[in-house]
C-alpha cells in the first residue's frame, strides 16, 4: 500500500483554525437538561408566529333548559338594545395544572370548562358550532355583574369571584371589590382591592371581616393587584395612574410606628407611572405623556422582577421593580389613526396575561379584533426594550432574523386573556362573551 501513497509537500504557512459561525447551542439542552434562556429567546420568534385562532365558543348556554342571562343579553344586543357594560367576559383563570378554566361574565354567569375537552372541540377550520353543554363542569347564573375570578392556588377546589357594585335600597352603588389574589402557601389568606383605594386582607380562620387594610391615601379605585412570589409583598395599580407597593411584614411603615389616628398600613413606595415613562427620552420626544388609567399589572412568571402594565389607551410595558425603571414599552397606533372608535371599549378593563416561559406577553387590542403577542425578554435584544437599537440587532451575527412583536387577528374583540401554565395555549374572553382558543394549528405539527 505504501507504493500508492503520495507524499504531500510541506506547507510553508501554519494552518489557521476556522471557528464555526454558529455553535450548536442545542447541545446545552442535552448537557444541562434545560434550555439556556438566551437560546430560548432566540427561537421564541417561531413560537410567537405559530399562534392563530383554532376555536371559538359563543356563550349560548342554558340553565334548566332556559337561556342563561348572558345568552339573553347577547341576543338582545344583536338588536343594539343593551348597554355594553352588561356584556362580555370580565375575567378568566386556569388552575395550577391547567386542567380547568373558570370564566365570569358581566351578565353574572360563572362557567367552569375542562381545558382538554374545550381544546379537542377546537377544529380550527370548521365554522363555529354550538358547544356540548353537557361537558360543562359548572355553569351558574349569580344574577349580578361579576368583575374578577381566581382559583385558590393553595386549595384547587376553591374559586372566588367579585364585583364592583353593590345594591343598596334598590339602587346600584359603585362600591365593592375589584381584583382578588390568593397566596400560594396559605389557603386561608385572601387579598382584594376595592373601589375606594384600599387593599383588604382577610384571614378566613379568624373573622369574616378584614384583618388588615393596606391604604393608599387616595379614594381612587385600585383596579388591579399582584402578590409577589415571596407572599409578603403586594403591588397595586390605580385608576389615576399610580403604582403602590406594600410589605405585609411592616418595614419602615409597620404598625408599631404608626400614629394612633392612622388606620391601616400605608405603602412602602408609591409613584406615578407617567413619571417613569417621562424618563424615556425617545418616548417623551414623540408623545405627550400624561397620567393614564392602569388596567392591569402582572408579574412575569419567568422573571419575577418584571412587572407588566397595561394602560387604558392600549400601551403596555414592563417596570423593573428592583430599580423602579420602565424597561419595555409597546405603543400601538391610536384608534383614531385607523378610523376606529374606542368609546365603548372604555367600559372594559382589559386583562392581559404572560405566557409561562420566554417573557412573552399577550394583550387584547384596544380597538381591533385580535391580540398583540409582545416580546418582553429582559434584555436589549427585545424589540420592545427602551434601549433596543434596530441597526445593531440587524447586524448581529447571533440574530439571523430580526425580532418583532406579532399581532394575531381574531374573530372578536378581546377583553381578557389567560395562558395555559404548561403548553402556553391562550384562552381569550371577548366583548361578546365568547371564549377563543389561540394556539398552534393542528397542521403545524
Amino acid at each position: 500500500m505504501d507504493n500508492y501513497l503520495v507524499t504531500s509537500k510541506p506547507s510553508s504557512e501554519n494552518p489557521k483554525f476556522k471557528p464555526r459561525p454558529r455553535p450548536w447551542r442545542r447541545s446545552n439542552l442535552e448537557l444541562n437538561g434545560k434550555f439556556d434562556p438566551k437560546y430560548r429567546h432566540s427561537i421564541s420568534d417561531l413560537l410567537m408566529h405559530s399562534y392563530s385562532e383554532i376555536g371559538a365558543f359563543s356563550h349560548f348556554y342554558h340553565i334548566d333548559g332556559k337561556p342563561c342571562q348572558t345568552h339573553i343579553n347577547n341576543a338582545v344586543n344583536s338588536d343594539r338594545q343593551l348597554q355594553f357594560r352588561m356584556q362580555g367576559i370580565s375575567a378568566i383563570d386556569l388552575d395550577n395544572k391547567g386542567i380547568y378554566i373558570v370564566s365570569v361574565t358581566k351578565s353574572g354567569c360563572l362557567t367552569i370548562h375542562d381545558f382538554e375537552t374545550l381544546y379537542c372541540q377546537s377544529t380550527g377550520s370548521l365554522p363555529r358550532l354550538l358547544e356540548d353543554e353537557s361537558k360543562h363542569l359548572m355553569h351558574l347564573n349569580l344574577q349580578r355583574q361579576l368583575d374578577d375570578v381566581r382559583w385558590n392556588h393553595a386549595n384547587q377546589d376553591e374559586v372566588l369571584r367579585t364585583r364592583r357594585t353593590l345594591s343598596v335600597l334598590g339602587s346600584e352603588v359603585y362600591k365593592g371589590l375589584c381584583e382578588i389574589a390568593f397566596t400560594i402557601t396559605d389557603n386561608s389568606r385572601l387579598i382584594a382591592s376595592d373601589t375606594h383605594g384600599v387593599v383588604n386582607v382577610w384571614d378566613k380562620r379568624k373573622s369574616p371581616l378584614p384583618s388588615l387594610e393596606l391604604i393608599t391615601g387616595s379614594r381612587s379605585t385600585l383596579n388591579t393587584i399582584q402578590l409577589h412570589v415571596d407572599n409578603q409583598t403586594i403591588l397595586g395599580a390605580s385608576k389615576d395612574g399610580n403604582i403602590y407597593i406594600w410589605d405585609l411584614r411592616g418595614g419602615r411603615t409597620s404598625a408599631a410606628f404608626q400614629c394612633h389616628n392612622e388606620a391601616g398600613l400605608p405603602p412602602l413606595i408609591s409613584f406615578k407611572l407617567a413619571s417613569k415613562l417621562a424618563k424615556i427620552g425617545s418616548l417623551k420626544a414623540q408623545s405627550d405623556i400624561v397620567p393614564k388609567e392602569i388596567h392591569s399589572i402582572d408579574l412575569d412568571p419567568s422573571c419575577p422582577y418584571q412587572l407588566a402594565f397595561h394602560l387604558d389607551d392600549g400601551w403596555s410595558g414592563v417596570l423593573d421593580i428592583y430599580n423602579l425603571r420602565v424597561t419595555h414599552v409597546h405603543c400601538p397606533p391610536p384608534a383614531w389613526l385607523n378610523g376606529a372608535s374606542i368609546s365603548t371599549d372604555l367600559l372594559y378593563l382589559r386583562k392581559p396575561s404572560w405566557l409561562p416561559t420566554s417573557s412573552i406577553y399577550a394583550v387584547g387590542s384596544s380597538y381591533d379584533c385580535g391580540i398583540h403577542i409582545l416580546d418582553f425578554y429582559p434584555d436589549t435584544s427585545s424589540p420592545s426594550h427602551v434601549d433596543y437599537r434596530e441597526d445593531v440587532e440587524s447586524l448581529s451575527k447571533m440574530n439571523h432574523q430580526r425580532k418583532k412583536n406579532i399581532f394575531v387577528p381574531l374573530s372578536e374583540g378581546v377583553t381578557t386573556c389567560a395562558s395555559h401554565p404548561l403548553n402556553g395555549t391562550i384562552i381569550a374572553g371577548t366583548k361578546h362573551s365568547s371564549l377563543l382558543v389561540v394556539s398552534q394549528p393542528r397542521w403545524a405539527f
